[in-house]
């Protein structure tokens, strides 16, 4: 993933923007204004030396966007076919996506009914510029933390005790380690929630599993689903920080809301890539189907081709499971035989035996 180069300064409203003007600003090439009305401010723009800075879905006078390309800035239009905001400097937050009640008006399930229409140029455009803005972003994310993933079955009920093992997991490793995941329900709901929670006391996590059980899916009701979520962490202290990784190719399956921060894709085959790329610190496999032995493999192929210096650790938890009902390890075992990856690639029975391999 590409990283950000040199110290960008975002610029998202009116008043932040004169600010930075009133102060003296006079070279703008670091400036990225975001969607801001500018009619009638390129005079005071062009008055500085405007080379390099970016105007991304700004509106403007006639005559003045190609005033400032000409004085050497980057104008973007916005991309009116879609309902993102396609230059967001930040990653998103659980209230972001569930802006609107009930779930069918928010942000992520307008977004999930757009990306389903049979795409036009704009809707190509549109899906390109707002990956690669949330690429940029999650870069400045990662910068400066190390990552672990934790991949399991999204069909996993709240009430099941393997939903329990999986939050306790997240709460070993994040005592460490930020946890990331895909973002969505079931074994990712539970990694990120006991990554939330990790700084607090064991009880905490205890307290928010009884009350999660009320609700077990997310079918037939995101609605309770999503409140739900909300009342198990209602009042606690600040969140330890952990990473959802979501996409809205399978925007049937709400994101979760204990990831405090959303890298939401539209292109599931970039989300995948990125997922396994930042987890610097190597990954988990819970027990799942067909899209976690996808995971698995593709995490053992970059291991594979690596130098021994990037090998990333790789857990599976579950031996029967792994072995016997969706036998994965013994492939994996024989494509790690000789290789570097060998002696960092794991099975074991336990969430805390994987826990203490990452979290040391």
């Amino acid at each position: 993933m590409k990283r950000s180069r040199g110290r960008v300064v975002h610029i998202e409203s009116v008043a932040d923007l004169d600010h930075r003007l009133a102060g003296g600003a006079r070279r703008l090439g670091s400036w990225r204004v975001h969607r801001l009305d500018l009619v009638g401010r390129a005079g005071e723009l062009l008055a500085r030396d405007v080379r390099g800075a970016a105007f991304l879905g700004c509106t403007f006078a006639p005559g003045d966007d190609d005033a400032l390309s000409a004085a050497g800035a980057l104008v973007l239009p916005d991309v009116n076919a879609s309902p993102l905001d396609v230059y967001r400097p930040h990653l998103y937050t659980p209230d972001e996506l569930f802006d609107r009640t009930p779930y069918s008006r928010s942000l992520d399930a307008r977004t999930y009914a757009w990306a389903q229409r049979v795409p036009g140029r704009d809707d190509t455009l549109a899906a390109a510029l707002h990956d690669h803005a949330i690429d940029e972003a999650l870069a400045q994310f990662v910068s400066g933390r190390r990552i672990v993933g934790v991949m399991g079955g999204h069909a996993l009920a709240r009430d099941e005790p393997a939903y329990a093992e999986a939050a306790r997991l997240g709460r070993a490793l994040g005592q460490t380690l930020v946890v990331a995941t895909g973002g969505g329900p079931g074994a990712m709901e539970a990694a990120n929630l006991g990554g939330r929670l990790a700084a607090l006391d064991v009880s905490a996590l205890e307290t928010a599993l009884e009350i999660l059980a009320e609700v077990p899916s997310y079918r037939p009701s995101i609605d309770a689903w999503a409140s739900c979520a909300r009342t198990a962490v209602a009042g606690q202290p600040e969140p330890t920080t952990t990473l959802g990784v979501p996409t809205w190719h399978y925007g049937h399956e709400p994101p979760n809301l204990f990831a405090t921060a959303i890298a939401k894709y539209v292109r599931n085959a970039t989300r995948e890539a990125v997922l396994l790329e930042v987890c610097d610190a190597g990954i988990v496999f819970l027990p799942g189907a067909a899209g976690t032995v996808q995971e698995v493999f593709q995490d053992a192929c970059e291991n594979y081709y690596a130098e021994e210096t990037s090998v990333a650790p790789m857990v599976l938890v579950g031996r029967r499971h792994w072995t016997r009902t969706v036998p994965t390890w013994p492939l994996l075992q024989a494509l790690a035989k000789g290789r570097p990856m060998e002696s960092r690639v794991h099975l074991v029975d336990t969430v805390d035996e994987a826990a203490a391999l990452l979290a040391g």
